[in-house]
């Protein structure tokens, strides 16, 4: 049965002490004078892109977008996505695992958290200007390999990451004052759902692991995003499917099988009500 392709930090070329770990490149040295493309696949790990200048595409879970001058993607372990970037780009793309960057505390956990639930953010040139100054840090750290130098990176890396809550949040206004515990609840609620999609798809067993009732999980879930929660596990699973179906030749029962489902008749039809489609008719669609 065949899988998302999913790439790991240690299959990169570069020989560097932490390469497995972490790794940090500037896209002009990346791309040269040729364009990147790179095809549908999963990550093991944590990527940033920062773009300064340049155009392309990038498409993450199926949402298309279109590259500008600053932009900045951040994605979280196994997202899918493929990415296309034309020859002038420049920025710096960024990747870690949980090896090298978990923080420990709470707050830094809740910014990393909410920094990797965005997965995109456009801003004007003086706000990326103080993300692209932590990352030009984080680089010549890296390159320079100085005493000390991985924890420099990870306190910049937290630096980042409180600076991108603070710009992506000023982008659509959601200041999210008052509403702490709401958006920490809801983002558990968003991690449970990530691991646990395939055998989990009831909202009372999302309840029992976070010790609230379906009343008040799905008031969490109305407040976070108008939803209630039996739609966003809905929603989960049609994702998941559709990454199956684009990125892999798999079978619609072996998906269905990936996902849990036993009939694969009743996956069928299921997937047909909230996606619109059936399974091979939305497969069809996409790579036609």
């Amino acid at each position: 049965m065949q899988k998302i392709p999913i790439r790991q930090l240690n299959q990169a070329q570069e020989v560097h002490p932490i390469a497995e770990q972490f790794k940090i490149r500037r896209l002009e040295d990346i791309i040269a004078d040729k364009d990147l493309q790179h095809p549908l696949h999963r990550h093991s790990f944590f990527f940033i892109l920062a773009l300064s200048k340049g155009s392309g595409s990038h498409e993450i879970d199926f949402m298309a977008h279109e590259l500008q001058d600053y932009s900045v993607f951040f994605l979280r372990p196994g997202q899918v996505h493929q990415l296309f970037l034309k020859v002038g780009c420049n920025g710096y793309l960024l990747e870690f695992n949980d090896e090298f960057y978990h923080p420990k505390d709470y707050s830094s956990q809740q910014r990393l958290r909410k920094a990797s639930n965005r997965n995109f953010c456009r801003l004007d040139a003086e706000s990326f200007e103080k993300l692209q100054t932590a990352l030009a840090y984080i680089f010549r750290e890296y390159t320079n390999r100085e005493e000390g130098y991985q924890n420099m990176i990870r306190s910049n890396l937290d630096i980042f990451c409180t600076e991108y809550v603070r710009q992506s949040r000023n982008t659509d206004g959601n200041t999210l004052q008052g509403r702490t515990y709401v958006q920490e609840r809801f983002e558990d609620f968003l991690e449970l759902i990530d691991k646990n999609i395939a055998t989990l798809k009831q909202v009372v067993g999302y309840t029992d692991l976070l010790h609230l009732s379906p009343y008040q999980l799905n008031e969490i879930t109305k407040s976070a995003v108008g939803k209630t929660a039996s739609d966003l596990i809905n929603e989960h699973i049609i994702l998941e499917a559709k990454r199956y179906l684009l990125a892999t030749s798999n079978q619609i029962k072996e998906i269905a099988e990936l996902l849990g489902y036993e009939d694969v008749s009743y996956f069928i039809r299921f997937f047909k009500k909230h996606a619109g489609s059936s399974p091979d008719a939305f497969r069809q669609q996409f790579k036609a």
